[in-house]
């Protein structure tokens, strides 16, 4: 009798006592989700706060001329995204006179509210000193709106809702007036830089189904060093018009470099027709049996709805045109 007392009393103190084992299992997902949240509130923390602001300079090799000749400098922006306070942004974009490119080139997206357009033609005032070109990006025509996240998950999502109608003509002309740049919205030229023709195209944005590359079509002119083809979303099927007509090197936007990329994946979406691989950066595209050089950049600014970069600082690209090898 005292025997079974004695056990009864043996199990009631263990049922008090909580196994180590069995503790530590219980509190291991309240500290895994703990930290998952501390990592993602650092992340957002970093992307939102330090990253988007943190601009930066890259430099890239083009071999695209003929072998020998003297290299050319371009400056590539795009993306700007500008709003009217940003001075940061102002200011390192004045700054980039230093670099004395042979040529500036933007590809689009340059407003995100009509205020800022005369803070902005001011601080590109000190790179109105070399020959520039520019294209219209979709966020040039329209303001930006809040969308769903999801739209951003669809590898082509064409925009289904749009802001407040922008002046993009009213703007072209004043950055023209003020610059003396040309302005490439469905439009062939030529320039001579440092006694050197170019041939120059360019297309109205393909996102929002502008773009007219038959009134671009053609071999580039006689005599031209290198063909440069502007077109503000990298859609397959303007890089496929341009490689095929000859076009050295490509020039484009829009996809922010993925502008939140993971490490060893990349880009999540592209937001166009362009594939993941090719998001940000130097590549080159292929069609037909032909090939060009095609840049993408990551641009300068993001929405001022999604205003976060991770693993994708905002840029501008020096490429240097080299001698083919």
């Amino acid at each position: 009798m005292r025997a079974r007392r004695e056990g009864s009393a043996v199990r009631q103190a263990s049922a008090g006592r909580q196994v180590p084992g069995r503790a530590r299992a219980a509190r291991g997902p309240g500290r895994a989700l703990r930290r998952a949240v501390a990592v993602g509130a650092g992340a957002a923390l970093y992307a939102g706060v330090y990253e988007r602001t943190a601009y930066t300079l890259r430099r890239r090799e083009v071999p695209v001329l003929a072998p020998g000749r003297p290299d050319l400098r371009v400056l590539h922006l795009s993306d700007l995204h500008v709003t009217p306070n940003q001075r940061g942004k102002f200011a390192w974009l004045s700054d980039l006179a230093r670099l004395v490119p042979d040529l500036v080139v933007l590809t689009g997206d340059v407003l995100s509210y009509p205020q800022a357009q005369a803070p902005l033609i001011a601080a590109l005032e000190p790179l109105f000193a070399f020959p520039g070109l520019f294209v219209p990006g979709n966020n040039d025509y329209y303001t930006p709106t809040l969308r769903s996240p999801h739209h951003y998950l669809r590898r082509d999502s064409a925009p289904t809702r749009r802001g407040v109608s922008l002046d993009w003509d009213g703007f072209a002309l004043a950055l023209t007036t003020a610059s003396g740049w040309q302005e490439l919205t469905n439009r062939r030229a030529s320039m001579k830089i440092a006694g050197r023709v170019l041939d120059l195209r360019g297309v109205d944005d393909a996102r929002l189904r502008r773009d007219r590359t038959a009134l671009v079509a053609g071999p580039p002119e006689p005599g031209a060093e290198v063909a440069l083809g502007l077109t503000h979303t990298p859609e397959p099927h303007v890089l496929d018009a341009f490689t095929a007509d000859g076009v050295g090197l490509i020039l484009s936007g829009h996809t922010h470099g993925g502008q939140i990329r993971l490490p060893y994946y990349g880009a999540i979406v592209t937001n166009c027709g362009i594939d993941r691989a090719r998001a940000w950066g130097l590549s080159r595209h292929e069609t037909g049996g032909r090939s060009s050089w095609l840049h993408v950049s990551a641009g300068l600014g993001t929405s001022p709805f999604a205003p976060l970069r991770f693993n994708c600082r905002p840029e501008a690209t020096l490429l240097t045109l080299t001698g083919r090898r």
